[in-house]
């Protein structure tokens, strides 16, 4: 077939629902080389501290709904974004995902290889 579909809710979440949801689609669209994923998380939610240094891995996040922080541990930096801005990310930066706001936030995080 020359197209797979899924639904955000196909795979179940990787994180507790009292904190939002986060659902890993690649496999869901049977992907070979793109990974993409939808986070949503709850007021006071964090995604996990993480680099993709091992998997040579740059990242896309998209946010669709909110504002998101991204923190960039190893520069103690934070970059805040609001819907519709996107942050790229080289492998080696180390980041994590805060929602800081009132409000549920929802982003699409893209990653592939280099």
């Amino acid at each position: 077939m020359g197209y797979d579909t899924a639904s955000k809710t196909d795979p179940e979440s990787v994180i507790d629902e009292e904190w939002g949801g986060m659902w890993f689609l690649k496999d869901e669209l049977d992907s070979d080389h793109v990974g993409i994923s939808v986070l949503e998380l709850e007021p006071g939610g964090k995604g996990m501290e993480h680099d993709e240094a091992d998997r040579g891995q740059e990242e896309i996040y998209y946010v669709v709904s909110g504002t998101a922080e991204v923190g960039l541990t190893d520069r103690d930096e934070t970059v805040s974004l609001e819907e519709d801005d996107l942050i790229r990310l080289d492998p080696e930066e180390t980041r994590q995902i805060h929602n800081r706001s009132d409000e549920r936030i929802k982003l699409v995080l893209v990653g592939a290889p280099l």
